[in-house]
């Protein structure tokens, strides 16, 4: 791909070291980056979770240079964010953005790729993209789904080394997602490196190699879902709670986080033999359920609001199968 030789020096693609940004709010501030350290390895597929608030978008504003830290640092393939971005080793698919009226889409895609130092050929870039069959139609005359595959080929336009995907699939219906995901899937077969962030915790867990998940600001769980899952407790038992408290099952053998939303009791634990055990012992087996913890259940687990009753006992970063960099 364009521009990969001169950046083959080791360096990764994305660093944050000691990140902090804090935003004033209705008379209190906020940090919408807490500390935040990551590091994003070259031809990494990497899926940035998070409830709405948890500083995902703050994350992906600093890693572009639209915004700057409060302390820390923010560095893009060896570089800072801005001149990164002005070399056209990053290209972005942000949520806001409208269609361009009367501009086709090989139009749109030339424009931009003349304003980068070394941009893909445009044929090349709608190819890849997958918007070759209704290049020269006008974009605002197109489905969503092959406007968003318009919006990604812009992203592609200037050659960059890493696209930076914010809520990609968010609207589309499954075939256009789908269809999406292909054209992201190439451009990482390519040896590119990809960023996204969605609330689609499937497209998470079959796209991405790894999974960061953050909330209140911070950093809390990295690994694959798999890893994470395990990370906060492989199993899953759930039942009737027949009276017994949040508190009272907390305290059981193996038990690292308390559900009791909607009647039921779920309990996340590490030992699900030694939980049931002592359900037993209590007499609190009724319409017993016991599984394994899906990528859902541990993201519910880490991002719980303060405010629902839930027990949580996990560390403040959960970092699996990732090794020091």
């Amino acid at each position: 791909m364009t521009g990969t030789a001169e950046n083959e020096d080791g360096r990764p693609a994305v660093v944050f070291t000691g990140v902090v940004k804090t935003y004033g709010r209705a008379g209190r501030t906020v940090r919408a980056a807490d500390g935040v350290d990551l590091v994003v390895r070259r031809g990494e597929t990497v899926a940035l979770l998070g409830r709405n608030g948890a500083g995902k978008s703050t994350a992906i504003g600093l890693l572009l240079g639209l915004d700057t830290p409060d302390s820390g640092t923010v560095r893009l393939l060896g570089r800072p964010p801005e001149q990164a971005v002005r070399a056209g080793l990053a290209g972005a698919m942000l949520q806001d953005g409208r269609p361009i009226p009367r501009v086709t889409a090989r139009e749109l895609v030339r424009f931009v790729a003349s304003l980068h130092p070394r941009p893909l050929p445009v044929a090349e870039t709608l190819d890849l993209a997958g918007v070759t069959a209704y290049a020269d139609r006008r974009v605002d005359k197109l489905s969503g789904g092959q406007a968003q595959r318009v919006r990604f080929a812009v992203a592609l336009a200037g050659g960059p080394e890493l696209v930076v995907l914010d809520e990609p699939t968010s609207a589309l219906d499954v075939e256009a997602r789908r269809s999406l995901w292909e054209s992201v899937g190439k451009f990482a077969e390519r040896g590119g490196t990809v960023l996204f962030s969605t609330h689609q915790l499937d497209e998470a867990d079959r796209y991405a190699d790894r999974i960061v998940v953050m909330d209140r600001g911070r950093i809390v769980a990295d690994g694959s879902g798999e890893e994470i899952g395990r990370s906060v407790g492989g199993g899953l038992v759930s039942f009737d709670p027949a009276g017994l408290t949040p508190s009272e099952l907390a305290s059981l053998p193996g038990v690292v986080h308390v559900d009791m939303a909607g009647g039921r009791a779920r309990l996340r634990t590490d030992d699900s033999d030694a939980t049931v055990v002592a359900l037993a012992a209590l007499g609190a087996v009724r319409n017993l359920l016991v599984g394994r913890a899906t990528l859902e259940d541990a993201f519910l687990s880490l991002t719980a609001p303060p405010d629902t009753g839930a027990v949580v006992d996990v560390p403040a970063v959960t970092r699996v199968g990732q090794e020091a960099v």
